[in-house]
Formats: C-alpha cells, structure tokens, sequence
C-alpha cells in the first residue's frame, strides 16, 4: 500500500490493483493477438466474408425472410398460404455456426474421419426415394485393372442388339444435318455391369469392370437414340485405362485426361452444344431401378461439380432435365447432386461449356436391355430441350430480322 499527498489530498494506490491491471492488460493484448491469429489462418471458407454471408443469405428461402420481416409487421405474413410454417432459426443459426446439419448424420463425422469427405456430396434436387443413404457413389477399378488389362468371360451381349418388336421412334421432322451437337464421352470407360460379367465377385462393385463390355456401349445406344431423333451425335469410345498408361497418369487423373479429349473435339467441331459424360454409379439394384408402364429402367443421376465458374449454368440445365424426365418418365431420375468437397474432382470439365453434364446411368446391377430404355427416354428429353431452343432462336433471330 503505498500514499501519495497532493494538494491536502491523500491517493491509496494499492500495490495489487497495478498487478491485476498489468496482467489484465497483457492477457487482453494476448487476446486480440490469439483472436486475430486464428481468423486469418482459417480456411476461406470458415472466414467472415462476404462469400460467407452470401451462403447463409441463399440458405433463407423467399418464406424465411417474410416471416423474419413479420416480427416486425406482421403485415407481411398476411400473404403467405395457410400451409407454410415459420421457420426454426435457432436450428439454422445451428447449422451455419457449427457446420453440423441435425438432418444429415455426415456432418456429424464427415471432418473426423479420413476419406470420408468423398460421400460429402449435396442433394440439390431429390429424385423419388433419394435421401443421403442412396445418393451416387463414384467408384474406382480394382488395382489390378489398371496395372494390366484383366479380361473376365463375359454373358448376355444378345442384349446390346436393339428388340425386334420395340416400337420405332418417329422419323424426326427437323435434324442438325451434317452436324454434331452432342458430344458424348467416359471418363470412366471401365465402368461395366455384373449381369454381363461371368465368374466375378459381385459383393465388390469395383468388380464391374471390363476394357469392352462397359458404360461405352451404353454411350453408343444414347447416341443412337439422339441420332433418331435428328441431333447429331459424336460419341468417344476411348479405352481410358489404356490411354492413362499411354501417358503415364493415374486414375486420379481420368477426368484430366478425358478434358484434353473434350477440348480437342471442341477445336474441331464448334457446333457442340452439349457435352455429356457417361458413367454407371456403384450402387446396387434397390437403388438404381424403376418400373414405368411394366418396363424396367436404369435409374439416372446428374452430377454437378460446384468448382467451376459454370456451375450455375450447369445446375440450371441438369435441373431443367431431371424435372422433363420426372414430368415424362416418374421416378427416372434419382435427383441432381452437388458435388465438390474435399477430395472430390468438383469440376468434371463443367468448365468447357454451360451445357456441359455427367449422368449416371444405372448402377453395377443393371443391364443392357434397362439401359437402353433409359437412353432412349433421356434422348427424348434432351431432343425436345435442344428443338425447343433452336425455336426460340429462330423467333429471336426473325424478331430481329424485323426490326
């Protein structure tokens, strides 16, 4: 305790006060060191960004915000239907916060456990039974596939010739001519199916695998079917085991190799509107197969790489497909799926073009004969989007004609 006289004034000042202030004062300087350390060493996407609020703006649908102004007059509820509810914020306050969504049991584990970010794919648009337990799965060959060319006996091949008593698809009143708008390719040319497999586990999906008999052939009946309805079709058969080896790449690097290919053939041919990749997904046969009108069908997934600028266009485009399948054929597609998270491609070479897309056709289960019914209703919606266009095109051009 220490005095100090000024004026006929006695100041206490107490020797443990100093202290406190001293230690309080470094602590609070450690503080704003430790706090500032850690928000520029968090990853971009963890930041307080702009990009970070823009996420949590678009998490809020149109209702969310009028029920959040109607707190405050609740003139604005007034217009919603009678079913709507208002909507938890604590929980999407949760979410945001904690990156923990209480629906979906992933995010509980998905940063804790190494590779398990592979199955962090989002369902943007939910096909009939979709939900996180079914969604695609992308599979790789086994490793003695890509070291040598193992060849298995293969079955059943009487069903990649077209039935005699399917009904023929009506000659098409308009076509592309001599030009290719479609452009199909693998980058998975290995993807094959258990039914046309002989002597092969089946309990192992990365088993479907062949260097002929595989999602190729379903690439030749897609674009057979495209072809009878007037678009013309380039369709890349390219044995990419054999090509990876060719140039000393990895599987990792499959999409890499099949973007070169796509460049080249844009290079080429500047009429390609649409760029499809074709791949099988690797779940089993509950998940991957409708009935439509007593037939059986391969079920179908687009698949979204979230890491390119095209991504909404993209998006924009696979929805407008899944909802023309859904509208045509129920139950087809299985939904539209975002994928781009640790681990994944994210890009699927969506960059190259707006209408740029990878469609899963059926899984390791399925067989020819549901895969051609599948390419045929797919081809169908896809030539009624692509004439569609052309239409509005032609009025655009005609309306300018006329000014």
């Amino acid at each position: 305790m220490r005095g100090f006289k000024s004026q006929g004034m006695m100041v206490t000042v107490s020797g443990t006060s100093i202290r406190k202030g001293i230690i309080l004062f470094i602590l609070g300087v450690m503080m704003i060191f430790t706090i500032s350390g850690v928000m520029t060493s968090l990853k971009p996407e963890y930041r307080i960004t702009s990009s970070s609020i823009n996420n949590i703006a678009t998490t809020l649908t149109g209702e969310s915000l009028i029920y959040l102004l109607g707190y405050e007059n609740h003139y604005f509820t007034q217009g919603l239907p009678e079913t709507s509810e208002s909507p938890n914020y604590t929980s999407l306050i949760f979410q945001r916060a904690t990156s923990i969504n209480m629906d979906d049991p992933r995010s509980f584990l998905g940063r804790e456990l190494p590779g398990f970010s592979i199955y962090d794919s989002k369902i943007v648009v939910a096909g009939e039974g979709t939900n996180y337990t079914n969604m695609p799965i992308e599979s790789g060959p086994p490793l003695e596939v890509l070291l040598e060319e193992r060849e298995v006996s293969i079955q059943n091949l009487e069903q990649l010739e077209k039935p005699k008593d399917e009904k023929p698809v009506t000659p098409p009143e308009m076509t592309t001519g001599d030009r290719k708008v479609v452009y199909i390719y693998h980058s998975h040319s290995w993807e094959s199916f258990f039914p046309h497999l002989k002597g092969v586990d089946t309990k192992n999906a990365d088993n479907a695998s062949h260097s002929s008999v595989n999602i190729t052939k379903v690439g030749e009946m897609f674009g057979e079917e495209l072809k009878a309805r007037g678009i013309g079709t380039d369709v890349d058969t390219t044995n990419m085991n054999q090509e990876l080896k060719k140039r000393s790449m990895v599987w990792s690097q499959s999409y890499q190799a099949s973007g070169d290919m796509v460049k080249s053939a844009m290079a080429s041919n500047d009429s390609l509107t649409y760029l499809i990749d074709i791949h099988r997904d690797s779940k089993r046969k509950d998940a991957t197969t409708v009935t439509i009108d007593g037939k059986k069908y391969a079920r179908t997934a687009f698949v979204v790489g979230s890491k390119n600028a095209q991504y909404e266009k993209n998006l924009e485009v696979a929805t407008r497909l899944h909802k023309a399948l859904e509208k045509k054929y129920p139950g087809l597609s299985r939904g539209v799926f975002q994928q781009g998270g640790p681990g994944n491609n994210g890009v699927y070479n969506q960059d190259k073009s707006e209408n740029a897309m990878l469609i899963e056709f059926g899984g390791v289960d399925n067989n020819f004969e549901e895969l051609r019914r599948t390419s045929s209703a797919i081809a169908d919606v896809i030539a009624g989007m692509y004439w569609d266009a052309e239409k509005v095109d032609a009025s655009s051009e005609g309306e300018k004609e006329r000014q």
